[in-house]
């Protein structure tokens, strides 16, 4: 699957908050009730998560889904 910048930058915005809060992919996937191997597909941009999957994720690191892509810039063009 070829890599969306969009995704690449949502999966960039994911790790930063993830690691902020000292989580592991595995610990963050298990408060999500998401895979450990999903968590880092969207980590390299190479899924499209679903809204309920960024509200799941957004949960886990006590986060509103507006501070989770807050960092997300749009494309210019």
């Amino acid at each position: 699957m070829s890599r969306d910048s969009d995704l690449v930058a949502l999966g960039r915005e994911i790790r930063r908050h993830r690691k902020a809060h000292n989580l592991s992919q595995e610990g963050l996937a298990e408060r999500a009730d998401l895979h450990r191997n999903y968590i880092g597909f969207l980590e390299r941009g190479e899924r499209n998560p679903t809204a309920k999957t960024l509200f799941q994720i957004a949960r886990a690191l006590d986060l509103d889904l507006g501070a989770l892509v807050a960092g997300v810039t749009a494309p210019k063009g």
